[in-house]
């Protein structure tokens, strides 16, 4: 009902699915992977762990002048999760059904809650479209009913993709960066994808079950990790398990 031809019901429908979408991936939202690290910065007024080996001299100077202690002569320390960056490959080509679209949609909104600050999503086919870039700035409720709006053509440059990934990530200062490919991984066009894949930090494949064989043959080429689903919720839980 999202590409109805009625623009009023399509408009209607893309924003009921919307909403749905938004909440699926809120309820799911992934946690950052490790424990983490202790950070040292200087103190502020919602501080609780006071770094003492680095605010002695504060603490010294304070009370040799009998007053208490001032924020900057203080260093607090906190555990501090590393950054995740995310882009997110949506494969266009064939047809974009109403479960596809419902899978490339749900994947969008859980990396938009998953890595809000550091993320990309790219649609491609022949070519790559840029749907949010890692440095702009656009909200989920946007970005769902563009996803929503995406109309399947052309053939798929897997390859194109991957490089599209690897310049969007690049420029990130994340520990963890992946790439996410949307897709049966089939090349019906363009270079080999084997080389490109081997250079990115984190791969992952969400690949259809009833047609994982393209993907399983990259991956085991390529290194990474493969995810077979079947239907949107089970791109959802396997999302949640891919960004731990």
């Amino acid at each position: 009902m999202a590409q109805a031809t009625d623009r009023n019901l399509a408009l209607l429908s893309r924003r009921l699915a919307g909403r749905l979408v938004l909440d699926l991936a809120r309820t799911g939202r992934a946690r950052s992977r490790g424990v983490g690290k202790l950070a040292r910065s200087p103190a502020n007024e919602s501080a609780t762990d006071i770094d003492i080996d680095a605010s002695l001299e504060g603490l010294l100077l304070a009370k040799g002048e009998r007053r208490p202690p001032r924020l900057d002569e203080l260093f607090a320390t906190s555990w501090e999760r590393p950054r995740t960056a995310i882009c997110l490959l949506i494969d266009r080509s064939g047809s974009m059904n109403g479960e596809r679209l419902a899978s490339a949609a749900l994947a969008a909104a859980v990396c938009a809650w998953r890595a809000p600050k550091d993320f990309a999503v790219i649609a491609f086919g022949s070519r790559a479209i840029e749907m949010k870039g890692l440095a702009s700035s656009k909200g989920p409720e946007q970005l769902v009913a563009e996803v929503l709006s995406l109309q399947g053509h052309g053939t798929t440059d897997v390859e194109l993709a991957l490089r599209a990934a690897h310049r969007q990530l690049a420029s990130s200062r994340a520990k963890r960066r992946i790439t996410i490919l949307l897709s049966d991984a089939e090349v019906t066009t363009g270079g080999d994808p084997i080389p490109t894949a081997r250079g990115l930090d984190e791969f992952v494949i969400l690949a259809p079950a009833d047609d994982p064989t393209h993907a399983r043959e990259l991956v085991k080429a390529a290194g990474g990790r493969l995810a077979e689903v079947a239907g949107p919720m089970s791109v959802l839980d396997a999302l949640r398990q891919v960004v731990q």
